[in-house]
């Protein structure tokens, strides 16, 4: 149970800005603590559903979707959208693998960085202001459950695309198909309570999000790097949302 406690606690210091006690350091704690990320996705998702209960009968909708978004990223400490802007630079102006990765481990923004940070915000928020009221909580605890989910198949299937030791090279096929299992079940599991009979939406909206992402990133560079994680999670986050909004 203290191996268990401790594999949360660095999910949880990994993916949030919560001011957490720091464990002493083990080479394969993140590996092993892959399995908790759809906790946290749902520990965020249950705060920010808490703040659109909390504030929708008194303010416009557009401005709880703002302070959601908000929140989500300052809770994560902007770790998907540091991703997203990176790759968007990376893949956007690189012409070859050596490029592509140089690029992404400039710490400048560029236009397409910019641009995908953008269009991120912007779309988060228009697609959570557009979500019906009566299922705004399934999908915003949906999204944040399943989009880190997605590091589980991606870390298990990809290599690093660096030699050198990265923070995505820490997961990446670090993670055991049994860290696999128990952190699918336990997402799938909170996607079902949520939708019941619904569930497989946004779950084949995610998994075709994190399949074609992963075969990308294989043939453009051999690999997944920590920010093509986040780039995935985000993408997924935004995929969910837009799959609540969708007009059969």
């Amino acid at each position: 149970m203290t191996r268990i406690f401790q594999d949360i606690a660095v999910a949880f210091q990994f993916l949030t800005r919560l001011p957490l006690t720091r464990l002493p350091y083990e080479p394969d704690a993140l590996s092993r603590a892959a399995k908790f990320f759809p906790l946290v996705g749902l520990a965020v998702g249950v705060a920010a559903a808490g703040i659109y209960r909390l504030l929708s009968p008194h303010l416009p909708t557009a401005i709880v979707a703002l302070l959601i978004v908000l929140f989500s990223t300052l809770a994560t400490g902007g770790l998907f959208e540091d991703g997203i802007a990176d790759s968007a630079d990376a893949f956007g102006g690189g012409w070859n693998r050596q490029q592509i990765l140089d690029i992404m481990k400039d710490s400048r923004i560029g236009t397409f960085g910019a641009l995908a940070i953008v269009f991120s915000i912007a779309g988060r928020v228009l697609l959570l202001a557009s979500l019906q009221p009566g299922h705004v909580t399934q999908y915003v605890i949906s999204a944040d459950v399943l989009c880190r989910w997605t590091a589980l198949p991606l870390g298990t299937a990809l290599p690093s695309a660096r030699e050198q030791a990265s923070q995505g090279g820490r997961i990446a096929r670090q993670i055991s198909r049994v860290s696999l299992v128990v952190g699918t079940l336990i997402a799938f599991g909170v996607v079902c309570y949520l939708f019941q009979m619904s569930m497989w939406k946004p779950i084949a909206v995610a998994s075709v999000v994190t399949l074609l992402s992963g075969v990308y990133y294989k043939r453009s560079i051999g690999g997944i790097t920590g920010d093509c994680f986040g780039a995935t999670g985000q993408l997924t986050l935004i995929a969910v949302y837009l799959c609540g909004v969708w007009h059969k």
